[in-house]
């Protein structure tokens, strides 16, 4: 047994320095804690820690070293029970069954302080998940390595931020990843820390953001070092990481982290600071906030400790990164996920947003023309939080609106036809309305290529559609481009203002007018036909005179052959009021398609 002196070095977990290696754990309830490992031939009665008095032990050990194996191993203070744990903040682990890992890469960041993120209004996002983004049927899943590779392609689309679904080490190779079992380690399946810092570059050289999904609405449940972790618990609860009360319930396990506990929202805080600062990550999206601030799905009670975690850990992101986006998913139409923590509010710059979603997937799928309302369509095109439209994400499939007994846009429109004229035609109408609308836009993967069926862990994006169903592809790449105003004549997308001037309910059309400041180059309208028949001319008003070029006709033969290249022509808007504006004129649109015109910048 070798005597041991606390550590000096600041951190926690294993931290290596010019003299060996410091190691940091919180036990309160031990008695002893030691640290075996690859460096002491695994002995747990070799090399204690120190304890600090306030729950935490630590030490410094000259002869460990990057790349060696640990675990530390904890007695129990009241029963005398040995147990063997994983660092909570091991920064690799072999694998979520294995031992943690001690790292220390000088990773080369050279080039990297070019990138600028770009701000909300300009932001189109593609939410990730790296095990079937860029794979092949059989063997292991996907990997980060292998994700660089399309990264080129993505930013031929258009795309300028890169959503990740959750990539903390989980149980086994396969998962959507809402399951971490050790929140500090990259999944090992993917490649593990350094890898998802060459990602980050690499994204970054291409002008792409990268936002990490965070899992702190629970944890595990399997594999999880962290329950019961130095064999303290109570009402057969998880312990000192946990709640150990009705808070601990979740709809995943009894699993949810202990807010009020300082040492645990640490934990939180220094999780989400790693990904922005070791990792340059730039920004966060937070798993089901709902299931932070309450017990279950919004039922069952308010967690109080949970609103002012994130309100806590929004405010110390801030501090650290302030051009970063922290984004929530919680799904209930609540204005005070997005307002500022010093107002009361949880401090989220934007949150998904389902007001948007279910309507317009409703419109897209629902089988008879005659079901579809334009006036949900409205609400949900106007709609914004505290004011703010891009406190909005906006889509039409997701990881959880594609799977949990739903299908992808096209699937749901036919079910086994997801490639018929009628998947093609109504689900890009979806796409459009998502480009178009005030938010922050947001593509799911596979999405641009007519992915069919649903989302699952196991299932790659077929990369063959991209050549069987290129014109879709193109029409998204336009859609993205137009949104972000590539050719500046529709920089009203970017725009907060809009106005649905034109609603027929019973021919199920409508239009509405964007704008950021108004003017030629800025003013765009979008033209939706929501049924299936075609208008030669369409009369409308026009919010200016002149010249309205058409900038995009989704109806266009180029994005597919069987698609009717019914005419969008050019139109002059004259004088005369119509819809409530000055000016009208005439249109025309295919079935089931969508224009988008604006005037030549001057």
């Amino acid at each position: 047994m070798n005597s041991t002196k606390r550590s000096l070095h600041p951190g926690m977990g294993a931290v290596v320095h010019p003299k060996g290696t410091m190691f940091r754990v919180w036990a309160p309830f031990a008695s002893s804690v030691a640290v075996a490992g690859s460096f002491n031939s695994w002995s747990s009665d070799t090399d204690f820690l120190a304890c600090e008095g306030n729950g935490y032990w630590s030490c410094d050990l000259q002869q460990a070293r990057k790349g060696d194996r640990y675990q530390y191993v904890v007695i129990n203070a009241k029963t005398g029970n040995e147990y063997w744990r994983n660092d909570p903040y091991a920064l690799e682990v072999t694998h979520s069954a294995g031992d943690s890992v001690i790292v220390a890469d000088a990773f080369d960041w050279s080039g990297d302080e070019e990138f600028r993120m770009p701000s909300l209004n300009e932001l189109v996002l593609y939410e990730m998940h790296i095990g079937t983004f860029n794979d092949e049927h059989g063997g292991r899943p996907g990997d980060l390595f292998r994700a660089i590779d399309r990264l080129a392609y993505l930013h031929d689309l258009g795309i300028n931020a890169i959503e990740i679904m959750p990539l903390t080490e989980f149980a086994a190779d396969y998962s959507w990843g809402y399951n971490p079992g050790h929140l500090f380690a990259v999944e090992s399946a993917y490649g593990g820390p350094f890898s998802l810092k060459k990602f980050i570059k690499a994204a970054h050289s291409y002008g792409i953001a990268v936002i990490i999904d965070v899992v702190y609405n629970h944890f595990g449940p399997s594999d999880l070092d962290l329950w019961r972790f130095d064999g303290w618990s109570e009402n057969g609860k998880g312990g000192i990481y946990f709640f150990n009360d009705w808070r601990a319930k979740t709809p995943w396990g009894h699993t949810r982290p202990d807010y009020g506990r300082s040492e645990v929202r640490s934990f939180i805080r220094d999780n989400a600071l790693m990904w922005l600062k070791d990792f340059r990550a730039d920004g966060l999206r937070w798993d089901s906030t709902v299931n932070i601030r309450t017990q279950y799905n919004g039922s069952g009670g308010d967690i109080h400790e949970g609103w002012t975690l994130m309100q806590w850990v929004n405010s110390e992101v801030r501090k650290e990164r302030v051009e970063v986006i922290n984004i929530a998913e919680d799904l209930q139409e609540n204005e005070w996920i997005t307002k500022p923590a010093q107002e009361g509010g949880a401090g989220f710059d934007a949150q998904w947003a389902a007001g948007f979603t279910h309507p317009v997937r409703d419109a897209v799928i629902a089988h008879d023309d005659r079901e579809r309302n334009m006036h949900d369509l409205e609400r949900a095109i106007t709609g914004s939080y505290n004011g703010d439209a891009f406190q909005r994400v906006l889509y039409t499939e997701s990881h959880d609106e594609v799977a949990n007994g739903q299908a992808r846009v096209p699937e749901a429109v036919w079910p086994g036809n997801a490639a018929s004229w009628f998947s093609r035609k109504r689900s890009t109408l979806g796409a459009v309305l998502a480009l178009t609308a005030p938010g922050i836009p947001m593509v799911f993967q596979g999405q641009e290529l007519l992915e069919d069926e649903w989302f699952r862990d196991t299932d790659p994006i077929d990369w063959t559609k991209l050549q069987r169903f290129d014109g879709i592809h193109t029409l998204y790449r336009d859609l993205v481009r137009l949104r972000r105003n590539w050719h500046d004549q529709t920089a009203g997308l970017r725009g907060q203002h809009v106005n649905v001037f034109h609603i027929n309910n019973e021919d199920k059309l409508l239009a509405y007018h964007r704008w950021e400041h108004g003017g030629k180059g800025d003013d765009v309208v979008v033209v939706v036909n929501m049924s299936n028949r075609s208008y030669p001319v369409y009369r409308m008003g026009l919010p200016r005179s002149g010249k309205w070029r058409v900038r995009f006709n989704s109806d266009w033969s180029g994005y597919s052959s069987d698609f009717s290249n019914h005419p969008g022509y050019d139109t002059e808007a004259y004088p005369g009021m119509k819809d409530g504006l000055l000016f009208h004129g005439s249109v025309g649109v295919g079935a089931y398609s969508a224009l988008i015109l604006s005037q030549d910048a001057e």
